[in-house]
């Protein structure tokens, strides 16, 4: 017997009624000192490590080109901003590539990523995400060490490292969702998954400045070697004090253990085995955090890429000053992103929010939000204050909607939460490989109006992915996601 469409809408205005009763019966454990939150700092060191080695090419390619001066006496539009710098360091190889080859070199990277979106969520739900994750990111980090060897080699051997690298981090977010599936209890979910997730915001944060200042006082190549010795020490944590779900943890409490596996009982697929596809490509609350995921990701990765250069060309800022002006947008987000957490829970747990209304404010905010700031930005002309203000504000806003559309897998499907993050995020990483080459072709000349186009682009887009949401979004467990067998 199925549930129909109207049933799931009953279910979904019933929700907060259902919870309280829930909550009455089950025993809350309590934070401080335990194994899920644990896990949640664990990971969080995790993100960060697959970030930091994800954006600390782009700052090392710099000085791994010949006559990459160049770079910083370029005319830019607005004056320069100069301050006084010690002598900068160049003792590592440096190479003649052309730009056609940087592209390559910098977008290789996503080539392998979107590989293992799908198979990574799969493997984690048939075999446990502990391994999987733990090997995705080692991998990154043995390639990351291997990086400047490969450099010598030649560019094709850099490009099949950073594929390689893509490949082994393509694991790392559909795994990432099915631990939680075991582990986040549902009224715990915006506060622990946000403080998982935003390490990747935090890695970009110190990855960003620090692999400039590395290249400037040491050379490029300790760029690789410093933050793959971080990763190499992070894999030695997770593999001694994590463990795939609560029933195998060691040194879990009794209390925590029953606090977490009583509040999923009636969540969870009662088979490990079957997966339906079919109702999962069929299921439009799924293409609504497709379209959401895809939208967001168009702005986060045109801004990751290109912002150095439109602090450079446009607002005149060298690398040395940029590097840590191109931080702030990140930082504001990991903020915005853990304290929207914390509201979440917050309205769900004590004012009594129906799932699916947190899930869709939060995806306007985050998305219409930084919409209006980035357009904006195109307009503060050569007042750098207000423009690095701008391009932060809507950095920052975005990190909000890690509370919404971002793990609403879980919601609609927790034992299937790694599968449907790797669809998602399939289609998310389209952005990273096409996003910024079409904002790079529409700054040819980088002036101020080319540039208020790919704001304008990038803003059309977010809107359309929180309106996309606001639509089609729901916030409870969908039929086929815990009914397996069909009864006549």
């Amino acid at each position: 017997m199925e549930l129909s469409a109207s049933d799931s809408e009953s279910e979904d205005h019933a929700q907060p009624l259902l919870r309280r009763k829930d909550t009455e019966d089950i025993q809350k454990a309590p934070a401080c000192g335990s194994s899920r939150y644990g896990l949640a700092f664990l990971s969080c060191y995790g993100f960060f490590v697959a970030y930091a080695l994800r954006v600390n090419l782009s700052v090392a390619m710099v000085d791994m080109l010949k006559n990459s001066s160049k770079a910083n006496t370029s005319s830019s539009i607005c004056p320069p901003h100069n301050i006084p710098v010690p002598k900068h360091n160049h003792t590592a190889m440096v190479y003649d590539w052309n730009s056609e080859t940087q592209g390559w070199i910098l977008g290789s990277f996503f080539y392998g990523y979107i590989i293992t979106q799908i198979p990574g969520g799969y493997l984690a739900r048939k075999y446990g995400a502990k391994w999987l994750l733990g090997l995705g990111i080692l991998c990154t980090v043995i390639f990351t060490l291997l990086t400047p060897l490969a450099a010598d080699l030649g560019a094709g051997y850099l490009i099949a490292v950073r594929v390689l690298e893509g490949i082994g981090e393509g694991v790392t977010y559909p795994a990432m969702h099915a631990m939680w599936a075991s582990w986040a209890p549902p009224l715990e979910r915006s506060r622990l998954l946000t403080i998982s997730y935003t390490g990747a915001q935090l890695g970009t944060v110190v990855a960003l400045p620090l692999s400039g200042q590395i290249c400037f006082y040491l050379d490029w190549t300790y760029v690789f070697y410093i933050f793959g010795a971080v990763g190499l020490l992070w894999f030695f944590l997770w593999i001694c004090f994590v463990s795939n779900s609560p029933s195998s943890h060691k040194r879990i409490t009794e209390a925590e253990k029953t606090y977490i596996m009583s509040s999923l009982k009636n969540e969870l697929s009662p088979t490990q085995d079957y997966i339906p596809w079919t109702s999962i490509f069929k299921s439009m609350p799924l293409w609504a955090i497709v379209v959401a995921h895809f939208s967001y990701n168009w702005t986060f990765y045109t801004l990751l890429t290109l912002l150095p250069t439109y602090m450079n060309d446009v607002l005149g800022f060298s690398i040395q000053q940029n590097g840590m002006l191109s931080a702030l947008p990140y930082l504001g987000c990991w903020l915005l992103a853990l304290l929207g957490g914390q509201l979440a829970d917050l309205l769900r747990e004590r004012f009594l929010f129906r799932t699916v209304i947190v899930r869709k404010a939060f995806t306007v905010v985050g998305m219409a939000g930084p919409a209006v700031f980035l357009v904006a930005a195109g307009y503060t002309g050569c007042n750098y204050i207000l423009a690095v203000a701008f391009l932060t504000i809507s950095s920052s806003l975005g990190g909000i909607s890690a509370s919404g559309f971002n793990i609403n897998h879980l919601d609609i499907a927790p034992s299937y939460a790694g599968i449907l993050l790797g669809i998602t995020n399939s289609f998310a990483t389209i952005p990273g490989m096409v996003g910024p080459v079409i904002a790079r072709s529409l700054t040819k000349s980088n002036t101020i109006p080319e540039w208020q186009i790919v704001f304008y682009i990038s803003a059309a887009i977010n809107i359309f992915g929180a309106v996309f949401f606001t639509i089609f979004g729901k916030g409870t467990v969908q039929p086929w996601a815990v009914q397996t067998i069909h009864i006549q």
